[in-house]
């Protein structure tokens, strides 16, 4: 039997028992995939199979919070479920019946929280890590007609301002980052190290910081329905919109990338779309991805949450990150 190791007793992940033979095999398979991953950049690489820790590398020192970059998006996603839930939002809803200012526009007018969140709804994506402030993104004319994929933080500030105005006309206190956590993170135990704040609020396409386990504790969380004592506090069917493909891209739903054949990735030497998915076997794999090759991967038909972290964030913005390959890491790590 793996006896587990004293943090992840600590951290009161565990571990899983399996015959020798079969965790031997397994253990392999993780090992070659963190190579690959230390051999490009990697810092962390954490596994969880049916929410207990089976593997754990950090080739570059200790554990400690590393910056998600894009892969901050995807907590909108759940964080629109959770309104959902609230009877505050509508996936469906125009952006303008809370941006007042839109109203009338011919692309913004039209506008859903659904296509602003898949990237399709006409508003431009902006300068890829400088992400704009609220009141920036809001005032920004569209750059064209829905229905087109268009990646970049601009359309994320703007739920930020659409999230603050909700909350401030129910008579809550309207500090979206403060909403997050307590209304989702601190529930399901998750601890955020740092979130970058323009104007006092959090921005929502890049910023968070987490350790591996953090964002691991957070995949898990999503992966098993973010219930609580068994019960879920977010929407179902908002939650599984996110992981639903966008007419705009096959291989995008609500903030998550899914790793699905027409994938069409956020640019060039990104890791997404540029492989042979076909070699994943149909496996659906959902994922948040961030420059630097910083991924949180959810695989439920394996039942892992699979963490990867590395440095070089400022080098992959600039175009000169290092050569990554989901595919190649899945196929190593999965034995496919």
């Amino acid at each position: 039997m793996l006896r587990p190791s004293r943090r992840a007793v600590a951290l009161g992940l565990g571990a899983i028992a399996f015959p020798a033979p079969v965790l031997g095999r397994a253990q392999d398979r993780f090992a070659a995939a963190a190579a690959y991953s230390a051999g490009s950049r990697g810092i962390s690489m954490l596994v969880l199979e049916g929410g207990r820790e089976v593997f754990r590398d950090h080739p570059r020192g200790p554990e400690r919070p590393f910056e998600t970059a894009s892969g901050t998006k995807s907590f909108s996603g759940v964080l629109a479920a959770a309104l959902v839930q609230d009877g505050l939002l509508r996936l469906d809803e125009r952006c303008a019946d809370t941006l007042t200012e839109w109203r009338g526009g011919p692309v913004r007018g039209a506008a859903t929280i659904r296509s602003l969140l898949d990237l399709s709804s006409g508003i431009g994506g902006g300068p890829i890590g400088r992400p704009p402030s609220y009141a920036e993104a809001v005032a920004a004319p569209a750059v064209g007609q829905a229905g087109t994929f268009r990646y970049g933080p601009r359309p994320f500030q703007v739920f930020g301002e659409i999230v603050r105005r909700k909350l401030e006309a129910a008579g809550r206190p309207a500090d979206v980052l403060a909403f997050l956590k307590s209304r989702l993170l601190d529930l399901a135990g998750v601890q955020v190290g740092a979130w970058q704040l323009r104007d006092g609020q959090p921005t929502l396409p890049s910023g968070a910081a987490l350790t591996a386990t953090e964002w691991a504790r957070f995949g898990r969380f999503v992966a098993g329905g973010c219930r609580v004592d068994g019960r879920p506090i977010v929407d179902t069917e908002a939650l599984a919109a996110c992981f639903a493909s966008s007419p705009a891209n096959p291989g995008y739903g609500l903030t998550w990338w899914l790793l699905r054949p027409g994938l069409i990735p956020p640019g060039p030497r990104a890791g997404l779309g540029e492989d042979d998915i076909s070699r994943l076997k149909g496996l659906d794999v959902r994922m948040a991805a961030g420059a630097g090759n910083q991924r949180l991967y959810l695989i439920p038909e394996r039942d892992l949450v699979v963490v990867r972290q590395a440095d070089g964030i400022v080098e992959a913005l600039r175009g000169r990150g290092a050569d990554w390959s989901d595919v190649e890491f899945l196929v190593r790590l999965l034995g496919l």
